[in-house]
C-alpha cells in the first residue's frame, strides 16, 4: 500500500479519535450536574399566597431547622435572626412537630431588656406544610394578656376598697342595735355611719365614671368645647366643698380658642383636679386656677398650697387607688380613682396630664389639650355680647414649669372669682 495513502487513512483516523474525545470531555459536566442535581421539595402550590395574606406572623422552616421564609412580623418579634430560630423552645417545638407529624399549640414570652414588664406574648401553632417543611404562625396576644391583668388588678382593688366602708357600715349599724338606750352614743355611731356611707358613695361613683369613660369614643361623639364654660362649671361643682373648709378658688386667664371632645368628659377631669387641690390645702388658703394657650395647646392649671408630693410618688399618683397619704384621704373621703379618670379623660383627647411639685412648696397640675385649628363654629348665643378675648399680657400666670409662690392670688387684672 502506497505510504501516502497509509498517512490519510492514519491522520483520519486520529481525527475521528479527536473528536470523539472533545465530544466526551464537553458532555461529562452536564452528566455530572445531572447525576448530582437533587430535587428539592417545595411549598405546595397556593401556601406561599396563603401566607402573604393570613395577618399573622409566620416563620417555615426545612429539614435542618433553617429559615426558608419569615415574615417581617416574625423579626420584629424577634423569632428570627438571619436564617435561624433564636428562641431554644421554637427549635424544641419544630422538632417535635417534625416527629410526630401532630401539629402542637404553645403560648411563648419574649422578655426584652431584662425586664419582664417589656415582655412580649404570642401564641404559637407549629404545624406540618408539605414534603418537608414546618410552618410557625405567631399571634400577638400582648395587648389582651396587659388588659386582663388590669382588669384582675382593677376587680382585686375595687373589691378591697369596697369592703372597708361595708364592713364599717355593718359594725355601725350593729353598734346602733346595741346602744339603743343610749341617745348619745347612737349620735355618735350615726355620725359616723353617713361618713362612711358618702365615702362608699363617691367610690361607686368614681367606678361608675371610669366605667362611662371606657366606653365613650370622644372621636366621634366629641364636639368644639369652650373652656371657659369647663372652667365655670367644674368650679361651681367644688365652691360648697371649698367653702365648707374656708378655701377660695380663685381663676385667672380666657380660653383663647376651643378644643376639640366631650364637655362632660373634660369638666369630671377639671372638677377632680380641683377637688384634690381642695382636700389637700390648708384651711384659710387659696386653689388657682390659670387658664394659657401655649404651643398649639390650650392649658389649664390648678395650683394648691398643700404639702407637696415628693418626686418618687409623683411617678405613681395617675395609678388606680393609689394615695400619697392614705391616713389623710381616708379623712377627706378620697377614693384614690381622681388622679386616673383625669389621665384616662386626657388620654382620649389626645392630650396629657403633667405635675409639678415640692415638697413644702405646693403642686401645681395641668391639663394640656390640642387646640382645634383651621374650622370655623358659630359661637353660643350667650357669648355672643362676650368682652374680647385678652391680650397675651393679661392671661392668667399659673403654669406646669413655675407655680407661683406660696400665697400667690394667681389672677391677672381681668381675673376674678368666677360665678
Amino acid at each position: 500500500m502506497d505510504s501516502s495513502v497509509v498517512a490519510a487513512v492514519a491522520g483520519l483516523i486520529g481525527l475521528l479519535l479527536g473528536l470523539s474525545g472533545l465530544l466526551v470531555l464537553r458532555g461529562t459536566p452536564r452528566r455530572r450536574a445531572d447525576a448530582l442535581e437533587i430535587t428539592e421539595p417545595g411549598l405546595p402550590d397556593g401556601a406561599a399566597d396563603v401566607l402573604s395574606v393570613i395577618g399573622q406572623a409566620y416563620v417555615v422552616v426545612d429539614g435542618v431547622d433553617g429559615v426558608v421564609r419569615a415574615s417581617p412580623a416574625a423579626y420584629a418579634f424577634g423569632l428570627v435572626r438571619g436564617y435561624s430560630l433564636v428562641q431554644d423552645d421554637l427549635v424544641r417545638m419544630v422538632r417535635t412537630v417534625r416527629a410526630t407529624g401532630v401539629t402542637e399549640e404553645y403560648r411563648l414570652e419574649i422578655t426584652r431588656g431584662g425586664h419582664q414588664s417589656g415582655a412580649i406574648v404570642l401564641d404559637m401553632r407549629v404545624a406540618i406544610l408539605g414534603d418537608e417543611y414546618v410552618l410557625l404562625l405567631a399571634e400577638d396576644q400582648t395587648e389582651i394578656v396587659r388588659t386582663q391583668s388590669v382588669r384582675s388588678d382593677f376587680v382585686a382593688n375595687v373589691s378591697h376598697e369596697l369592703k372597708t366602708p361595708v364592713g364599717a357600715i355593718r359594725l355601725l349599724s350593729e353598734a346602733i342595735d346595741d346602744a339603743a338606750d343610749d341617745p348619745q352614743a347612737i349620735r355618735h355611731f350615726t355620725k359616723s355611719l353617713h361618713k362612711e356611707s358618702e365615702r362608699l358613695s363617691a367610690l361607686v361613683q368614681d367606678i361608675m365614671e371610669l366605667s362611662r369613660l371606657q366606653g365613650t369614643d370622644v372621636v366621634t361623639a366629641g364636639q368644639p368645647v369652650d373652656l371657659d364654660r369647663v372652667v365655670g362649671e367644674a368650679v361651681d361643682r367644688n365652691r360648697l366643698t371649698a367653702q365648707s373648709r374656708d378655701i377660695k378658688i380663685v381663676a385667672g386667664g380666657r380660653a383663647s380658642a376651643q378644643v376639640f371632645g366631650d364637655v362632660d368628659l373634660l369638666t369630671t377631669a377639671l372638677r377632680n383636679l380641683i377637688d384634690n387641690a381642695i382636700r389637700y390645702s390648708p384651711t384659710g388658703t387659696r386653689v388657682g386656677i390659670g387658664v394659657r394657650e401655649r404651643d398649639g395647646m390650650m392649658q389649664i392649671s390648678v395650683t394648691d398650697q398643700g404639702p407637696g408630693i415628693s418626686e418618687e410618688e409623683q411617678e405613681r399618683i395617675f395609678e388606680r387607688f393609689y394615695r400619697v397619704d392614705a391616713a389623710r384621704s381616708r379623712q377627706t373621703g378620697g377614693t384614690g380613682l381622681g388622679l386616673s379618670i383625669v389621665k384616662h379623660v386626657m388620654q382620649q383627647h389626645g392630650g396629657e396630664v403633667t405635675v409639678w411639685s415640692r415638697e413644702g412648696h405646693g403642686s401645681t397640675f395641668t391639663l394640656s389639650l390640642p387646640v382645634l385649628e383651621d374650622l370655623e363654629f358659630p359661637e353660643p348665643a350667650d357669648l355672643a355680647s362676650a368682652d374680647p378675648a385678652p391680650t397675651p399680657s393679661a392671661r392668667g400666670s399659673v403654669t406646669a414649669d413655675r407655680p407661683a409662690p406660696s400665697g400667690a392670688t394667681h389672677t391677672s387684672e381681668l381675673n376674678g372669682e368666677r360665678a
